[in-house]
């Protein structure tokens, strides 16, 4: 029975150890009050994200993170679970991005990766274009975002187009 793609350690998968239907999980990742202002002060300085007092008197009730902060603390979790190390050649974008959620000081967040389609490059046979819904769920297993990412890899064996 072959090992499930998910076990394959990052550093040896390939495009083929990602089928379509497959799932990917990640550790969890905490996100501090510091963390949500410092990258707020620096790339998304809204009230509900730099100032803890007005963002209490706001639509949230509280301090939250950017939607960009939670991305990013997405897309580290995403290299480390979820692309491959050896054969991740790059992403020609995102289809889709959803914050369902607020983030918030003290949330656990992990991401589950699902392969919706793969297939070999029509343009280079020796890549395939990997097509996956990511979800980010925090502890009390919330989704709060979504992203559908198409990514790029290198196959272990040749193949023709299609």
């Amino acid at each position: 029975m072959p090992t499930p793609a998910a076990e394959i350690p990052t550093e040896e998968r390939w495009f083929e150890d990602y089928p379509a239907g497959e799932v990917f999980t990640s550790r969890e990742i905490a996100v501090g009050e510091a963390e949500i202002l410092g990258f707020a002060r620096r790339f998304d300085p809204q009230p509900m994200h730099v100032d803890p007092a007005a963002a209490g008197e706001g639509r949230f009730g509280g301090l939250i993170a950017s939607g960009w902060h939670t991305a990013a603390l997405t897309m580290s979790l995403i290299v480390e679970s979820f692309l491959s190390k050896r054969a991740s050649l790059a992403s020609p974008g995102i289809d889709e991005l959803r914050w369902a959620r607020p983030v918030r000081p003290g949330d656990r967040l992990h991401i589950r990766a699902t392969v919706v389609e793969a297939r070999r490059s029509r343009s280079n046979p020796r890549q395939g274009v990997v097509r996956s819904f990511v979800e980010v769920i925090n502890q009390e297993g919330e989704t709060v975002m979504t992203m559908r990412p198409v990514n790029l890899l290198a196959c272990r064996t040749p193949g023709e187009a299609g």
